[in-house]
């Protein structure tokens, strides 16, 4: 095991007090994201999706804030993340949808985690392990209407597939249900450009999902939920609500859609802030480049701040001379190319000391940057930007729900 693997040497890491930085996370905000993402689907049930770490919230103790907020469930991509919330006692239901060949399925059905199926192998699996341990393997069949990716294929293929056709998965569904060694409780797909609305996609996806929901129900499956919206189309295609949402982003109080509504337009709420403390201050000559590649200098005599946050900390490279900050009160940008560990910024003649807090993104209120500002300096998404952060830097939770939850 490598030494940062070590549990004690990475808790000195990311130690507070050893730490010239910090994730900030306010999980009353997520709570209250969830609630307002349930206005917006009425009586339909919300799987809060809580991979990749939450998205760099933290993955437990956003689960719970999410189901403090009133989600039913909780969806993951990896299998091992489904796995930690078991192991932190959270018992409601939990939804995987990555899983290859090799892997031992018979722990995720012994904990009641509901697998996604894709393919044929994948339920042959799930009834092996189901055999194996005495126990009914959950289910969710993924169908892919649309997207291209994982899911079995609803739409027409190539004479040379493999076990991929939606027909095949759904009759093997049927057989080992019968059998009682399986349990289908959904079928679930996902949007190719619910982030554009208006695509003529959006519709022909429902269509298609539509139509494989009732060769299933036809077929002799019936399942409790069916659900197709993520994000962008639990806010902007209600029509597509089904009896379940998947949102994943929006739940930590970022837009989907920025280019439609803001997240203030929604009326949602960041969770995430990032902010670091000045670790050196120095005046610089006209004319003196700074960081690598002297990418930036200034005509005049200037004052510039090191900020201890880099590339391997999360901080996108791709913004460099573009990242928006504010450094002790004031609105600036990052200055030069961002290093592996830390980056300058210019603050003019503002009187900048040691120890001032820099503020990376944060809720935008007080005219602090967002998450969604760093996204366009860096010419990506939102998603991209809070999911980068990574346990180097540690986190810190506030709100009421804090101290209960995290």
């Amino acid at each position: 095991m490598s030494l940062s693997g070590d549990p004690a040497v990475a808790g000195v890491l990311a130690a507070p007090r050893l730490w010239p930085a910090r994730v900030t996370i306010d999980l009353d905000a997520i709570a209250h994201n969830v609630g307002v993402l349930r206005e917006h689907v009425g009586g339909a049930a919300l799987m809060a999706v809580v991979k990749a770490d939450a998205y760099g919230h933290g993955l437990v103790p956003s689960a719970r804030a999410a189901l403090a907020g009133g989600a039913c469930s909780l969806g993951v991509a990896q299998a091992s993340e489904a796995v930690a919330l078991r192991r932190a006692g959270v018992t409601d239901p939990v939804l995987t949808w990555l899983v290859a060949p090799g892997m031992d399925l018979a722990p995720l059905v012994e904990q009641d985690i509901e697998v996604a199926a894709s393919t044929p192998w994948t339920l042959q699996a799930l009834a092996e392990a189901a055999r194996a341990t005495g126990t009914v393997a959950v289910t969710q069949l993924k169908v892919d209407t649309g997207l291209g990716r994982n899911g079995a294929s609803a739409l027409p293929l190539p004479s040379r597939d493999q076990g991929t056709d939606w027909n095949d998965l759904v009759a093997l569904a049927v057989r080992l249900s019968a059998e009682g060694v399986l349990r289908v409780k959904g079928i679930f797909s996902h949007f190719a450009y619910a982030d554009a609305p208006g695509h003529p996609t959006v519709r022909a996806q429902q269509a298609t999902f539509a139509e494989a929901v009732a060769l299933a129900e036809r077929a002799g499956l019936e399942p409790e939920v069916r659900h197709l919206s993520n994000s962008a189309a639990t806010l902007t295609s209600p029509e597509a609500t089904w009896d379940m949402v998947r949102p994943g982003l929006s739940v930590y109080g970022l837009s989907p859609v920025p280019d439609v509504g803001s997240a203030a337009d929604f009326g949602l709420r960041p969770a995430m802030r990032v902010s670091a403390d000045v670790a050196v201050v120095k005046r610089l000559p006209a004319g003196q480049g700074v960081s690598y590649g002297h990418t930036y200098a200034v005509d005049h005599e200037s004052t510039f701040v090191d900020v201890p946050l880099g590339y391997a900390d999360g901080v996108p490279r791709h913004a460099s001379n573009a990242g928006p900050v504010q450094v002790a009160g004031a609105r600036r940008r990052v200055s030069g190319r961002v290093c592996m560990d830390q980056f300058v910024v210019d603050v003019g003649d503002d009187p900048v000391v040691v120890g001032d807090e820099v503020v990376l993104f944060g809720s935008g209120e007080d005219s602090e940057p967002t998450a969604q500002e760093w996204a366009d300096a860096a010419g990506t998404i939102s998603y991209e930007i809070v999911t980068r952060f990574g346990p180097r830097v540690p986190r810190h939770y506030v709100g009421t729900l804090a101290g209960e939850l995290a």
